[in-house]
This record gives C-alpha cells, structure tokens and sequence, in this order.
C-alpha cells in the first residue's frame, strides 16, 4: 500500500454509536476532526474562515458553523471537546505575546469545557507555549485541574505517527480518570515517500519562484551559513508546514527544486500529502487561502493516533496508564 492509499483509506469517516460527541473548537479545515471521525467519533466544528469551514463540511460527515467564538457561547451536550487555539500568540516565529494577544482562544476553551463538563477534553499547540509563555500555559493546566480533571501534558511530533513532516505540538488532555498517550509507530515515512508520484505534475507558473528570488535566496543561504537549504529533501521528513511558510516569505519558503534547476512553491496538493491530508479532501478557497488552511491544520494522521487513544479511554478500552498528572514540568520544560 503506497502513501496515498494509507491516507485514504486510514482517514475515511466511520461512525460508532457507543462514541459521545466531539466538539472541535476552532476547527479550521478539520484535519483534527477527520482524525476523530475516521475513529468513529460525530463531530461538530467551529470555525471563523468561511473557506476553512466549507472545506470541513464539503469533506467531513459532521458539520462545521462558521462563526466567531466568544465566551459564553452554547453548545451541544458532549462527552469530549478538543481544540486548537490560535497558536500565533504562542509560536516561537512569532511575537510570543501570549495572553495579551487578541487571538488568544484559550478563555474560550476553557468556559466551554468548564460549561460541558466532558469526559475528557484535549487541545494542541505549538511548542513555543512552553518558552517565553510557560506562565501562562501553567494557568491554563492549573484552570483545568480546578474543573476537576487529571491534566497530562507531552511533547509530540507528528513524523513519529506516521506524518512525513517534522511537526512538534504540545498535546495536553484533561480526563476524569487516568489517560495514556499513544506510543510511536514505527515507519518513519519521508517527504519523498509521500510525493514522489506527484512531483512532476504541472503546477501553476504563479508558484515558479522568478530569477530575482532564486538569487535572494542565493544571498540569503550564504549570509545565513546555511547549510540545508530550505528546498524539500525528499529522502527524510519535511519541516514544519506552516501558513507563512507556504504562502511565501521567500527566505523561510518551503520549496521544491526540479530536475531542470528551477524551484517552485508547493502545489496545494503537495503540501496537503505532507499534512497528511487524503487525495479525496477537497480545499475550498483561493490556492493561498487553501495553503493556509493546510498550514493551520493538525496532521489528520496524527490526529488519528490520538483519536484512538481517546477512543480507547471512552470505551475503558485496556489502556496502559500514564504517571502523575505532574510528570509533565521535569519532562518539558528542564530540556
């Protein structure tokens, strides 16, 4: 089985009746809630970007209200709520202005879990939250405890779980009983591995990068002692896709080199495989607004192993149990 029948075949929606409803808050194009839904789960999404909500109901079988979310809001009855707050108050290529963002949805996620009440509760996010913002991820842990939960809090990256994509998230889950995280698989898969049957493919000549940002580039590397350019190696996982580094800003561009010397941006389709994304998801939007939907997005796979885990603590499912809620501070932040 090649990469793209993995994909498609791991990531297709099912639906099991014994599974409560999962609440996906700021949902974006719904690459967290694929990962639920191709475990059973129903979903229902919430997302502000009318591309990325139409693309999460042209592809998923729940449904996603596009809307701005505010504390206070209401919600469906639900026995898990999962998440990803915007991660550019956080993120370590950004400001790190954290909680005096206006971005920051992590008020939000917290009256919503706190009005709830669910079973088990699960958001991720960039690992710059436990930087410049520890402070403050410490309150949200700390908020979440005070609701009563065991809060278990690790660092994961996404090309352990079968992504071909360096993609390091923080991954914190508040459970009424004890919760074990998924343990790595073994196939390191590569950026080749996932497109190299789709390479060759024509692209747009807007994604060809023009004489004068081949030599920025140039410049740039020789400034910088660069020593792996920022063009995809095929022969191991790609780094991280984020909306920037899709969309553009040439020096930190992911980017493609062909056999003739020339270089182009990522197809939409490129950039999807490497997320993870099956061929069959279907973006909605402009080519930028889709690679910034992809960008955004938690790997779909990825989400999948974490799907199953939680899958497994809704079922009383033999899980093999994690330590101390508290294991989590030596783990992460004395590295």
């Amino acid at each position: 089985m090649n990469y793209s029948q993995y994909t498609s075949e791991s990531l297709t929606p099912k639906r099991d009746e014994k599974l409560p409803l999962v609440i996906d808050l700021f949902a974006g194009c719904g690459g967290l809630s694929l990962g639920f839904e191709a475990c059973g789960f129903e979903t229902i999404g919430y997302e502000l970007d009318l591309d990325a909500s139409n693309s999460y109901n042209a592809n998923l079988s729940g449904k996603c209200i596009q809307k701005e979310l505010r504390v206070g809001d209401s919600y469906p009855e639900a026995g898990v709520v999962i998440g990803g707050p915007p991660c550019q108050p956080f993120s370590v290529r950004g400001k790190q202005q954290g909680l005096k963002d206006s971005r920051n949805g992590f008020p939000i996620f917290l009256d919503t879990v706190k009005q709830l009440e669910p079973e088990i509760c699960l958001f991720e996010n960039v690992r710059g939250m436990m930087y410049k913002n520890k402070k403050y991820l410490d309150e949200i842990l700390v908020s979440l405890e005070g609701m009563g939960y065991n809060v278990y809090l690790k660092l994961l990256n996404a090309k352990h779980y079968g992504v071909p994509q360096n993609r390091e998230r923080i991954i914190v889950i508040g459970s009424k009983d004890k919760f074990a995280f998924p343990d790595p698989v073994e196939n390191n898969l590569t950026a080749g591995d996932a497109t190299n049957d789709i390479k060759h493919l024509p692209a747009n000549k807007k994604l060809f990068l023009t004489p004068s940002m081949d030599a920025y580039i140039k410049k740039y590397e020789l400034a910088s002692n660069c020593v792996n350019p920022r063009d995809l190696h095929l022969d191991r996982p790609a780094r991280a896709l984020t909306c920037r580094n899709l969309a553009g800003a040439t020096s930190d561009m992911h980017r493609i080199k062909l056999k003739n010397g020339t270089r182009r941006m990522l197809t939409v389709r490129e950039a999807a495989r490497l997320q993870s994304f099956p061929d069959w998801f279907k973006f909605s939007g402009s080519e930028g607004s889709q690679h910034k939907q992809i960008g955004n997005a938690v790997s779909p796979i990825f989400g999948l192993h974490i799907a199953k885990q939680i899958k497994k603590y809704c079922l009383n499912d033999g899980l093999s149990y994690e330590n101390s809620k508290f294991a989590y501070q030596e783990e992460l932040f004395n590295v």
